[in-house]
């Protein structure tokens, strides 16, 4: 660069302009130097000079972005055109391997909700999502189904002593307990900053998509060690609560600090390579939100079983908002990869999970079929259709009794931003993604509960 003002002095000189001007005329050449180019006296400068800046923005190209995507595939159709940009967006990732769209995906931050995305020892939160973990637990009891309407009061009981809704939702003074308090909770200075604000939030639901609900689930053979037949079941929804929100917060601004470069619309992007101890920070403390979101629905259940007089017969439950370290078959050899699953489902050949609709639709227990071009991942659920704001601005609750009615459902408390209507149809959804998983049952709501209109949402 001191070559080059030496050299634009020397020509300005020629070219009769005062030296005072001089310093204009770096200032010009270094952010547009094409203005010059048909000049007789700097055109040749000016070329060499956009040379220089179009090399300079390679290199930085280079680190953070590929001029291709990396293969990605989508199922579902009539996807926002936002989404499958995002989705193109982090194929371009210098980090990024492979990826793949599910069929209930919607706009998200950085990637999109129901995003998967295989990257090369690197993990991005964003990619994993603020609520870190966010789960579904579903638990067979050893109650009639008709215990719905003969027992409804002792239900609706369980429900509301149990567990708590609502951003800032806890138990006090009497808190729950639970091992994961007894996992090192020094591993970051968030986990640890945070650790008495997770105790007293343990076997708390949150408030945004979180719920939790009894309903009816029909086996139509034998699977999950029982006969085929209706059972009451008990479904939760919910992850690891303000305290991942703010794993998640802390280490997405880190991860962008650590990359300038990346362009304004995929900052949300950021990634931490693993190698580092930032990465391997957030990824010690991503496994620890694991832990402590499936703690929540084990005391959940646990709780409201125990709450019941019930026995559970069985249990099928899954992370959705994860990074996991797996094999897969990428450009024709298996290499190790960090597979980001945001809003999708692990779906390995004959793993179980559990994929709902919405609380007025069905849910559905499935096994994967282990689809190489999904990275083993299905839909995490419906997918929502418009933002709760919209929501908020068309619906009224007067839309939504009579569905609720027709279909058996008592709804205990809710946002109207959770509407049967803000999602997609959640049997569409399975069918365009029969290739991978197979239903092994159907679960009805009968009895929802989530947070009360007016709470902030936190999924």
């Amino acid at each position: 660069m001191a070559k080059l003002a030496k050299w634009l002095v020397a020509e300005a000189s020629k070219a009769g302009v005062d030296w005072r001007q001089v310093v204009d005329l770096i200032t010009q050449f270094v952010d547009d130097s094409d203005v010059h180019r048909e000049d007789s006296h700097l055109g040749g400068l000016a070329m060499q000079m956009a040379r220089y800046n179009q090399s300079a923005a390679n290199a930085v190209g280079q680190d953070t972005l590929r001029a291709k995507e990396v293969p990605w595939q989508q199922w579902g159709r009539d996807l926002e055109p936002q989404s499958i940009q995002q989705m193109r967006n982090a194929c371009r990732l210098s980090v990024s391997v492979a990826g793949a769209l599910m069929p209930d995906a919607h706009v998200g931050y950085g990637l999109p909700i129901g995003g998967v995305l295989a990257t090369d020892n690197a993990v991005i939160p964003y990619a994993v999502g603020v609520d870190i973990a966010c789960r579904m637990k579903l638990t067979v009891l050893d109650l009639a189904p008709k215990a719905l309407e003969l027992q409804r009061d002792r239900l609706v009981q369980s429900i509301e002593t149990q567990t708590r809704f609502g951003i800032g939702a806890q138990f006090c003074p009497k808190r729950r307990q639970h091992k994961v308090l007894d996992e090192d909770w020094n591993i970051s200075p968030i986990t640890r900053k945070l650790k008495e604000k997770a105790h007293s939030q343990l076997g708390t639901s949150g408030s945004g998509n979180h719920f939790v609900e009894y309903g009816i689930l029909n086996l139509t053979s034998a699977e999950l060690g029982l006969d085929a037949g209706e059972y009451l079941a008990l479904l939760s929804h919910s992850g690891s609560r303000g305290v991942g929100a703010q794993v998640c917060s802390h280490y997405s601004k880190l991860a962008m600090s650590k990359h300038p470069d990346l362009p304004a619309e995929l900052r949300s992007l950021a990634w931490l390579n693993l190698d580092s101890s930032e990465g391997q920070e957030y990824w010690a403390a991503m496994q620890l939100m694991g832990c402590y979101a499936a703690a929540n629905h084990a005391l959940i259940h646990h709780h409201i079983a125990r709450h019941l007089g019930a026995q559970v017969l069985a249990t099928v439950e899954n992370h959705h908002n994860f990074a996991w370290k797996e094999t897969h078959a990428i450009g024709g050899c298996q290499r190790q990869v960090i597979v980001h699953r945001k809003g999708a489902t692990p779906a390995g050949k004959d793993m179980l999970g559990v994929i709902p609709g919405s609380m007025a639709s069905a849910c559905y227990v499935v096994r994967g079929k282990g689809s190489g071009a999904s990275m083993h991942s299905a839909a995490h659920g419906a997918g929502r259709v418009m933002s709760r704001r919209q929501a908020k601005r068309i619906y009224r609750w007067s839309h939504v009794r009579k569905l609720l009615d027709d279909r058996g459902v008592m709804l205990l408390s809710a946002g109207i931003d959770e509407a049967p209507f803000v999602y997609k149809d959640i049997n569409s959804v399975m069918a365009q993604q029969e290739d991978l998983v197979h239903t092994v049952a159907r679960f009805d709501p009968k009895l929802v509960k989530m947070a009360p209109e007016g709470e902030r949402s936190e999924d």
